[in-house]
């Protein structure tokens, strides 16, 4: 992968949000929208540039970070662990598919409550959300990652006289990447989307909170400040995985 290639997606990442950041102030100057409504982007800029010499901002967006790690840790690994047995054993899928389609049809917006009555104001009902909404999409991924893998690599294992671990690991995980990563990219969004949620329902800090306090004490230029970087810490997360992708899969793009 050339140089040019990897900065390529940033640097159309920040000509995309400065488009955006472009319409969005000429859009508040034509109409004359109140600032209580929609703060123009210099104020939105100042009450972020306010918040950070504090030292508010960067304890919540620290804060935000800890769970995001942990939690899409956590997911990814429960979902690739979960997705292989499923796709090994026909029998535990046909138990547990049910159950946990099931769980993941149910609102996460309607859970949230019951993870801070099951775990808690702390850490751990804020990780458990996370974790809920990474878990399928990396589970579904790594199934069908497994499932779809050519018959040429059992013939493959077979004459290098794999036995079950080494043939998952040398030969099965790594030719089902692609699908897995897709499961991975999904989540990691959902990741952030939980962590914000987690922190609105329960906390006193984080982004999540940060948003939900500037709401509260009608600080709207802080509000739109916090929805922002929101925003962008989903796109950067994203495209850490994206990247992440690219450099194991860099094989497919070989001549």
């Amino acid at each position: 992968m050339t140089s040019r290639a990897i900065w390529r997606r940033p640097l159309e990442t920040i000509a995309a949000v400065g488009a955006f950041c472009l319409a969005w102030d000429l859009y508040v100057r034509w109409t004359d929208a109140p600032s209580y409504l929609l703060p123009p982007p210099a104020d939105v800029g100042a009450a972020l540039i306010q918040s950070a010499a504090s030292g508010e901002l960067a304890h919540h967006l620290l804060y935000t970070l800890q769970n995001l790690i942990l939690g899409y840790g956590a997911g990814a690994l429960l979902g690739v662990a979960a997705g292989v047995a499923l796709a090994k054993s026909p029998r535990l899928d046909r138990a547990l598919g049910g159950p946990i389609l099931f769980l993941q049809t149910a609102p996460k917006i309607a859970l949230a409550p019951l993870f801070v009555i099951w775990f808690g104001l702390g850490l751990a009902s804020k990780i458990a959300l996370i974790i809920s909404l990474v878990f399928f999409p990396v589970l579904v991924g790594t199934m069908v990652g497994l499932r779809s893998l050519d018959s040429r690599f059992a013939d493959l294992a077979r004459l290098l006289r794999l036995g079950v671990w080494r043939r998952l690991w040398l030969i099965e995980l790594r030719a089902g990447l692609p699908d897995i990563f897709v499961g991975l990219r999904i989540g990691a969004v959902q990741a952030v989307v939980g962590a914000i949620l987690g922190e609105w329902m329960s906390g006193r800090q984080g982004l999540g909170y940060l948003m939900t306090f500037a709401s509260a004490t009608y600080k709207t230029p802080l509000l739109f400040g916090a929805v922002v970087l929101t925003a962008l810490l989903g796109i950067a997360v994203y495209q850490l995985v994206e990247t992440a992708e690219r450099r194991l899969l860099s094989w497919r793009d070989a001549p």
